[in-house]
């Protein structure tokens, strides 16, 4: 089948105005998409002779599937399982079509997803918009109808459409052209544009046209498994909010990449700021971990009910950099949630000795005066009362408090 479907609303495009619509009547990623996705973690790496445990094969992907079914992920919001660059042959087969490694997916992505299926979850795939992949795979340069209507056969849910191996200037009619594939197979496909990624001046960049095409998109540079990484990130889309907060909206995500929650470079207070961040600035919540070797305290953090409420808040208003010290030593973070309540980070960046109380009075933070109930969603205490401002004890290093403030009536 093709066009409207009453079952499922499709993802926003310019190609009809009922596909526009659809998005605020119940379409797809109504709230930011949460999962498990191979790349920052696993990578590229296809030796399942060497290392069978860690290559990215049918496996591991099932491996990590039943971990999100049985483990608790799935029951508070994690659902797609995610297949990065990689998966394929080096070359189309005589008709033209994908073929998966048969050593890594004996039994076809189709196979695969037939198994993610039955655990209740859903199954994403990996492409690129160039002539190859980012690692040197076919891409999907001359064959985007034949592409996606092969994943709309094998049963995938979401597509990540990465921008290696093509020209930018042709972003701008690529991209939608895919959003009108999609939309065509009769299958509801979330789409994920690396588009914005690779366009660099963010003055730029068409974010109008984006988020009427794509339901989640790259920003900034790739995640790595480090504090400096996601703090860089962090400081980037604190600069930048101006340009990215208004596009985020129902059905439309800015993506900041991967939570790395669970490796090996962050500490429980990073991981804690990663995860209140992300909440804040409704972003897609994709893991890259090992769920098999996963500590309790990194279990607890991603699994933080309260924090994934705000989310998955659904008025979908992204949250921003509310206040930043003159010395960039500490910044406040702000997001309005549909119960009328606020969201606050309170992130401390220098790296200087003790920890310090510092004090967010209402005016940093954006919200109206009055008297509010103060919870603390890591420690999942309310802690009272406040009027006019909070405060909080930070430890150095990129420790964070994430507090609601509900008005009192």
């Amino acid at each position: 089948s093709s066009g409207i479907n009453a079952e499922w609303p499709l993802r926003p495009g310019k190609q009809c105005y009922q596909c526009r619509v659809a998005i605020t009547a119940g379409g797809l990623a109504k709230t930011p998409p949460m999962g498990w996705l191979n790349w920052e973690r696993y990578r590229c790496n296809t030796d399942c002779v060497k290392d069978p445990d860690n290559c990215i094969s049918a496996n591991l992907f099932l491996t990590m599937a039943k971990h999100l079914a049985y483990d608790g992920y799935k029951d508070v919001g994690y659902q797609y399982v995610n297949i990065d660059d990689c998966w394929m042959e080096r070359q189309r087969d005589a008709k033209g079509k994908l073929v998966p490694n048969p050593d890594l997916f004996p039994n076809g992505v189709d196979g695969l997803a037939k198994e993610i299926h039955a655990l209740g979850l859903k199954i994403g795939i990996y492409e690129d918009y160039g002539t190859h992949t980012c690692g040197g795979f076919p891409g999907t340069r001359g064959h985007i109808e034949d592409d996606v209507n092969l994943f709309a056969e094998w049963g995938i849910d979401s597509l990540k459409l990465d921008g290696c191996f093509c020209n930018v200037t042709e972003f701008p009619t690529g991209y939608p052209a895919v959003t009108r594939a999609l939309n065509a197979t009769g299958r509801p496909i979330l789409y994920s544009c690396s588009w914005p990624a690779y366009l660099g001046n963010k003055d730029t960049v068409p974010y109008g046209d984006i988020a009427e095409n794509c339901n989640l998109w790259r920003n900034y540079a790739d995640i790595q498994d480090s504090w400096d990484s996601v703090a860089n990130i962090i400081n980037w889309f604190g600069d930048n909010h101006g340009n990215l907060a208004s596009f985020a909206k129902p059905g439309a995500w800015n993506d900041p990449d991967m939570l790395i929650i669970g490796d090996f470079g962050l500490s429980e207070e990073q991981s804690k700021t990663q995860m209140a961040i992300w909440a804040i600035m409704a972003a897609p919540l994709y893991m890259s971990n090992d769920l098999r070797t996963i500590e309790p305290w990194q279990k607890e953090i991603l699994q933080n009910q309260e924090v994934i409420e705000v989310n998955q808040d659904p008025m979908g208003k992204q949250g921003t950099r509310v206040f930043q010290d003159p010395r960039k030593k500490y910044e406040f973070w702000m997001r309005e949630l549909a119960d009328g309540s606020y969201a606050v980070v309170m992130y401390r960046k220098d790296t200087s000795g003790l920890p310090r109380t510092y004090t967010a009075t209402f005016k940093n933070l954006h919200i109206p005066d009055g008297s509010y109930r103060v919870r603390d969603l890591f420690l999942h205490r309310d802690l009272g009362t406040a009027e006019g401002k909070i405060s909080a004890v930070l430890a150095p290093s990129g420790s964070s408090k994430m507090y609601k403030l509900t008005p009192l009536k």
